[in-house]
Formats: C-alpha cells, sequence, structure tokens
C-alpha cells in the first residue's frame, strides 16, 4: 500500500488520485472536487450511489467560498460558531457545482475541519479536498490505516498516516437555513 506524506498525497490529488487520510472521527477518502474523473473514481471505489452527494472539507472558510452560494452574514457566522470543527453544515451550492458533488441535492456539505493533517492536505492542495468515509457502502467508516488497506488494498494513490480520535463519532450534519439536524454527531 502507498503509505504517503502531504506532499506526495497532494500530487496524488492533482494528478486525478483518490487518497486515503485521517480526520476528525474515521479516514477519509479524498479528491480534488474539481476533477469529474476523480469524483467518479471515488464513488466508484467507495460503492456509493452520486445521488447522496459529497462532503467537502477545507482549512478555513475561504476555500470553500467557491463551492458555496452567498449567504446571509448572519446564516454563515452560524456555520463559523461551530469551526472548526465536527460540524458539518449544509449550504446551499454555487450554480457551477458538479452534480457528483452534490447528488440530487441544491446544497452542499462542507466543513472546516480540525485535524491537524487534513488541514494541512487542505492547506498543500489551497483548497478544500472531499472527504467521505473511508468504507464500502453499507460497510463501517475506517478508523486506522490497517482497515483501509483492509477495504481498499491496492486501489487508493496514497494512504496518509495518522490517529483518529476513537471515542469521536462521525460528524453532524445540520442544513444552514432551516438549522435541522440531518445527522447527530452523538
Amino acid at each position: 500500500m502507498n503509505i504517503a506524506g502531504i506532499d506526495t498525497a497532494v500530487t496524488a490529488m492533482r494528478n486525478g488520485g483518490v487518497i486515503a487520510y485521517p480526520t476528525e472521527a474515521v479516514f477519509g477518502l479524498g479528491c480534488d472536487p474539481d476533477n469529474h474523473a476523480a469524483l467518479a473514481a471515488l464513488l466508484a471505489l467507495k460503492q456509493r450511489p452520486a445521488s447522496k452527494g459529497l462532503i467537502l472539507i477545507a482549512a478555513e472558510l475561504t476555500q470553500l467560498l467557491p463551492y458555496i452560494a452567498e449567504v446571509d452574514a448572519a446564516l454563515q457566522q452560524r456555520a463559523l460558531d461551530t469551526w472548526p470543527g465536527p460540524v458539518t453544515w449544509l449550504f446551499p451550492c454555487a450554480k457551477h457545482i458538479d452534480p457528483l458533488l452534490r447528488g440530487e441535492h441544491q446544497t452542499i456539505a462542507v466543513r472546516v475541519t480540525a485535524h491537524p493533517l487534513a488541514r494541512q492536505l487542505c492547506l498543500a492542495l489551497g483548497k478544500a479536498i472531499v472527504s467521505t468515509s473511508a468504507n464500502l457502502s453499507g460497510h463501517a467508516p475506517a478508523r486506522t490505516v490497517v482497515e483501509v488497506q483492509a477495504q481498499f488494498s491496492d486501489r487508493l494513490a496514497a494512504i496518509v498516516a495518522g490517529q483518529v480520535d476513537l471515542g469521536a463519532k462521525p460528524s453532524e450534519i445540520r442544513d444552514l437555513v432551516s438549522n435541522k439536524i440531518i445527522r447527530s454527531g452523538a
């Protein structure tokens, strides 16, 4: 398996590859959100229906701005009050968003991550990255490099080794406009 550092993982994403990396609670599968072929490859690898959409993570709000529609300052502040951290918000998406990112929705799931390695990946790539749990659809998310390797063997361009908080739950997902909890993080 291709255990890699940040630079190698970023090069892999720039070349259209799918990588695995640690996030707050689970390992994530990621790729360049602006590369349609990489998005299709990630969905095929995970065996995830394109209709569900994907989450984007970033090191800072500015990296998410190309993907979200402009919203009222108070709504934006609602998200900022929880970031960086394990709360994913459904923002109205920008008009040009690839349907593989948003699925069948008019929103896009975004989060400013608090995980140091995930933040480094976003900073090194210079933009947000896709972050969907590293597991085949219907299977438990991988929480270690060994679990990533067991599910994906050599089908990933790179795996960034690191730790997740084994006591943490996957991120809470909330709708920005309604503030409704879509998935509880507890």
